[in-house]
């Protein structure tokens, strides 16, 4: 691969993008069809692997891009410099979502989506700048098996080792005392947040398996070599997670280890697809849609957060006392008047991705790509 510049990337890129914006937004949190919630623990739905799939392409890209940085001839002290960057950058946009508009620093959630998206290419950039690729399969390794056995083997005071539940884990413990009134609200246990620090760990080796991916496809190999290794590589991890699964489930919350490779084995499928349809046959039409949102993915991540988040805020009391959000104000006479319950709550964010993508049509038309 002699560019660091796949479309088939973008195109897999938007497809989660637009998948964030879908579970994200709907017209009501009372109304959602099943696949498009997350699993209530252990399990997946198509909505858990949105965010693995973000950190795998964002691994895939690392690869490309840092390799051209070399190959042109940056310093590490430029490239420290523009991985510090972005760290930051990503970072302060998660916080800024959190604290929109009212900047209540009191009770604010300090882990984040975003949050730890900049911490896992942060430390994904470090491990694939300083460390050969032999080294950087075996630290992948050893965080998973660390992972595992941090989590059923340390005890937990007052519940023991090798709890599992939404109450009780290490990772609910040690964000409840680290993070105290910090924590998402709408978590499965009180204290406990799926973002929070140590299952943050098993996310940068789903960022590293990207990464992984990335040298694949930029070696020298023929074209179907290539998409023939990532569907064999897909399918024996997809394999592995299930068989892991038993041992510890597949759980999004946790990001355990047998998620991280299962969910890995799906994106590398996803990937292949892709590449096969669109890199090596040509066939990119269809998915034009998908490369307008993934070439400005943070603009449309970030902006359709801060506007979902103040339909929220603006609010007045009707004449009988009742709060209502502009959110559902909208909601109720734009769909659910006419739609019903579930449909009404889809239409919904469909309708927010159209808005968005003509915004972000005319920014792809005119070349304007805002990247950090």
């Amino acid at each position: 691969m002699k560019t660091n510049r796949l479309i088939s990337l973008d195109v897999f890129r938007g497809m989660t993008i637009v998948g964030m914006i879908l579970v994200n937004n709907p017209g009501s949190w009372s109304y959602v069809y099943p696949p498009l919630r997350h699993a209530a623990w252990n399990g997946w739905t198509p909505t858990d692997l949105i965010f693995p799939f973000f950190l795998f392409i964002m691994g895939v890209a690392m690869a490309l891009s840092l390799q051209k940085r070399k190959q042109r001839g940056d310093t590490f002290a430029l490239l420290y410099k523009k991985i510090i960057y972005r760290t930051v950058m990503i970072f302060l946009l998660g916080m800024l979502l959190h604290l929109w508009w009212r900047f209540d620093f009191t009770t604010v959630r300090l882990p984040g989506v975003l949050q730890r998206i900049a911490i896992c290419y942060f430390f994904t950039a470090v491990i694939v700048l300083h460390l050969k690729p032999v080294t950087q399969y075996i630290v992948a390794g050893v965080l998973l098996i660390g992972y595992w056995l941090l989590l059923t083997k340390v005890p937990v005071p007052g519940y023991g080792a090798g709890v599992l539940e939404p109450v009780g884990n290490l990772c609910w413990f040690v964000d409840s005392h680290l993070f105290a009134g910090h924590t998402w609200s709408g978590a499965p246990a009180p204290g406990f947040d799926p973002e929070g620090l140590l299952s943050t760990i098993p996310a940068v080796v789903s960022t590293m398996l990207g990464v992984f991916t990335g040298n694949w496809l930029r070696n020298e190999r023929d074209h179907f070599e290539k998409v023939a290794g990532m569907f064999v590589a897909g399918s024996v991890a997809i394999v592995l997670g299930l068989m892991w699964h038993p041992f510890f489930p597949i759980n999004k919350n946790l990001w355990t280890g047998s998620y991280v490779i299962f969910t890995a084995g799906m994106a590398l499928q996803f990937l292949a697809f892709c590449y096969w349809l669109i890199d090596i046959h040509g066939f990119q039409s269809w998915g034009y849609f998908f490369r307008v949102f993934g070439s400005n993915a943070i603009v449309a991540y970030v902006s359709l957060g801060l506007v979902g988040k103040t339909l929220y805020l603006i609010s007045w009391q009707t004449g009988g006392g009742e709060t209502v959000t502009l959110k559902s104000f909208l909601f109720e006479h734009l769909f659910h008047s006419w739609a019903g319950d579930y449909l009404a709550s889809l239409l919904f964010p469909i309708t927010m991705i159209i808005i968005w993508y003509i915004g972000l049509w005319w920014m792809y038309r005119r070349k304007i790509f805002i990247r950090i």
